[in-house]
């Protein structure tokens, strides 16, 4: 039986009888993926195949990368070119520019106060084109292998179900969107916002991390039971509503490029991380989180994907390659 709950703000979708993706059973596990992602752009993914305990040993690991003092953190640089996406961001490094190109406005984003959090990114290990970045390993021993093991494990899900998922709910083959994600441009990203009194965020001039949405075709969300992630309201409201953590389950949402792929059939969402409603008047505590980005290959063209449109519904876009697109938005938050 498929599983697609409701809880007051995300649809719960079970990939436990998934499988190879070739059953009656995962064509109805990708229809209600995809009718989350018509619907809100994001859902609960529950049963992915990723053990709990490797989650909960990334998170580990992830605190202690960012216990470790400033100057140590900076051992493995973020680049300073945005499109390089690998190695320690602190805090205000990046800021996001939901959408904004021109200088000026650019200029007055980066002038305003800093998201606070601080971040470490990580790539496919083999990718010739961008080389991760590590701290040396007598450091932090252990650390690098857990995190290309979770990399690995992410990169997994996304090939063997998560793309069949969505080939198969907009009545495609089932390896139709795997087969341009064969390069592994995927990005895991350690997040760690740090705890601070309620009142600064009380103030609206500092946030965790500001409204944005995500560039590629998809992310997954891990974290911790802090919370504070807030999904604005996809149908017309403006309000935001608080994305409470669910034990075992992973947030999944649609990403810009695959909105775009899809003549904006699915939802990408505008998101952003607050403070948890439970904080009250002390100090909101430090969350860690790790998102896992899921990108197209960079120099595939992407146009309008079959069954999203005709002569009734025509193309909205022209056909871009995920490598000019992304570079374009990664370039504008830096």
């Amino acid at each position: 039986m498929i599983r697609l709950e409701s809880t007051e703000s995300l649809p719960i979708i079970d990939f436990t009888n998934f499988g190879d993706g070739t059953s009656s059973e995962a064509i109805d596990i990708g229809k209600q993926l995809c009718a989350a992602c018509r619907d809100v752009g994001f859902a609960y993914l529950i049963n992915i195949g990723i053990p709990q305990s490797q989650v909960d040993d990334m998170l580990a690991w992830s605190s202690k990368f960012f216990s470790l003092p400033s100057e140590t953190k900076l051992l493995a640089p973020h680049p300073k070119e945005g499109w390089n996406h690998r190695g320690y961001s602190g805090v205000g490094t990046e800021q996001v520019s939901q959408m904004v190109f021109d200088a000026t406005q650019l200029a007055s984003i980066r002038a305003s106060a800093p998201d606070l959090k601080e971040s470490f990114d990580i790539g496919h290990s083999s990718n010739p084109s961008i080389r991760n970045i590590w701290l040396p390993e007598a450091i932090l021993p252990g650390f690098r292998a857990a995190a290309i093991s979770f990399f690995d494990a992410c990169t997994w899900f996304q090939r063997e179900k998560l793309l069949r998922a969505l080939s198969l709910g907009l009545d495609l083959p089932r390896d139709f969107l795997w087969k341009y994600h064969q390069e592994s441009e995927n990005q895991l990203r350690l997040l760690h916002y740090s705890g601070a009194p309620a009142e600064v965020f009380a103030r609206g001039d500092k946030g965790r991390i500001g409204a944005h949405t995500d560039f590629g075709t998809a992310t997954l969300l891990f974290q911790d039971d802090v919370g504070g992630l807030e999904v604005e309201n996809p149908h017309g409201s403006g309000q935001f509503v608080h994305v409470p953590p669910l034990s075992g389950a992973v947030v999944f949402n649609v990403g810009d490029l695959l909105m775009r792929w899809s003549n904006d059939a699915l939802k990408s969402t505008l998101h952003r991380v607050r403070a948890p409603p439970s904080s009250g008047t002390g100090m909101v505590p430090e969350r860690f989180s790790i998102p896992f980005f899921m990108s197209a290959d960079r120099d595939v063209l992407i146009d309008c994907l079959p069954g999203c449109w005709n002569e009734s519904r025509p193309k909205k876009y022209e056909p871009v390659t995920p490598g000019a697109y992304v570079d374009m938005r990664m370039n504008a938050l830096y």
